[in-house]
């Protein structure tokens, strides 16, 4: 018998991110937030997903404003958080950044 943890290895090392907790949010730029259910508003104002990059177009000409803080609810499923990332990304020019909770200390 053989007992053990079967995961699928990449043919390359594979270092995660770390979280960085207790540094302070960059200034500036716009958040996106998203709901558990996966609404949007952008600035604590609702918008519809089809209108996020002429909105951040608008935004980005009346200010410098090349971050974007995504700040989803812990709820919110990967699927309408991700595409979001790569929906700005592929604007240009925007820096991401997804907004976390360091987990409770534990006694």
């Amino acid at each position: 018998m053989l007992i053990g943890r079967m995961d699928a290895t990449a043919p390359f090392e594979v270092t995660p991110p770390t979280a960085l907790t207790g540094a302070d949010m960059p200034a500036g730029g716009v958040t996106l937030s998203v709901s558990a259910g996966g609404i949007l508003a952008l600035d604590g104002e609702l918008i519809e997903p089809d209108r996020l990059a002429e909105a951040l177009s608008d935004r980005s000409t009346k200010a410098n404003t090349p971050l974007v803080r995504i700040n989803a609810h812990r709820k919110a499923e990967l699927r309408n958080v991700l595409p979001l990332v790569s929906k700005i990304e592929a604007l240009g020019g925007y820096e991401v950044v997804l907004v976390v909770t360091p987990e409770a200390a534990q006694p």
